[in-house]
Parts: structure tokens; C-alpha cells; sequence
């Protein structure tokens, strides 16, 4: 499926606005909220991503229509790759391990904050490395 960029880079700018309130915080429900999020829009797409709805519901009304789209597989396997940073990072916090709170966190921003200020997702790069070294691995089989 096509979906507009302009919802994933939206949904950066929340997300890194959420880690950064956890970094100052430390608070691991919160991560935890983060982390559903990610865990939504990896599982079902922008269509069960609550910040692509609210994209939708109170931004996209206001623009004009998108002049690109993009393939929505590899934004999928971006926001799989921010739920492990967030669940990793919740059990850090919430075990009292907060060092592994706050690196999984910081990593979680770096990519969050890429996406939202320079339109460059990380985990959009790594998908099609990901594909082809799985397509090499079945070729072998």
C-alpha cells in the first residue's frame, strides 16, 4: 500500500517530542505508551498508528494532496525496529536497569529525530538490506 510521507514524519516529530520527556523524566510507562505505538503501526500500518490518525483526522484535511507516496513495508519494519528500542528500553527503566533505559531510548530518538528534521528514516534504509540478505538466504536452501 501507498501512503503519504508527510503522516510518518508527522508521527517522528511526536515521537521524538515523547522520548525526549522520557530522558528528562525516566519514566517507564510512558516508553511503555511509546512503545504501543510503535508496536500498532508495525503490526497494522499507518492504518492502526495513532499518530497517522491524527495526522489525518487534524492535519492532512489542511494541505494539499501528497505529490509522492511511498511503499508502507519498510516504515512497517522501521517502527518494528522502535518498539524492540522501546520495549528494551521500558524493561530497563521499569527493572531499575536505567542505563539500558536510556541507551535503548537515546537510539530510539537518533532514528525518531532523523525522520522528523531531515525526512530520512533509518529503518526505511535498512529494510531493503534486510530483504536481500533474507532473498540470499533462501536462494541457498
Amino acid at each position: 500500500m501507498q501512503i503519504d510521507p508527510r503522516g510518518p514524519r508527522f508521527a517522528a516529530v511526536l515521537t521524538s517530542v515523547l522520548l525526549v520527556a522520557v530522558l528528562i523524566t525516566g519514566n517507564g510507562l510512558l516508553l511503555a505508551v511509546q512503545a504501543l505505538v510503535f508496536l500498532l503501526g508495525a503490526a497494522g500500518g499507518p492504518r492502526l498508528s495513532p499518530y497517522n490518525c491524527l495526522f489525518h483526522t487534524l492535519i492532512a484535511p489542511r494541505l494539499p494532496p501528497p505529490t509522492t507516496t511511498e511503499d508502507e513495508r519498510p516504515l512497517r519494519f522501521a517502527q518494528g525496529g522502535g518498539a524492540v528500542f522501546a520495549v528494551v528500553g521500558t524493561l530497563g527503566y521499569l527493572t531499575g536497569v536505567t542505563w539500558l533505559g536510556l541507551m535503548a531510548t537515546g537510539f530510539a530518538l537518533t532514528a525518531a529525530f532523523l525522520n522528523a528534521v531531515f525526512g530520512y528514516c533509518l529503518g526505511c534504509e535498512i529494510y531493503p538490506i534486510v530483504r536481500r540478505a533474507q532473498g540470499r538466504s533462501g536462494a541457498g536452501a
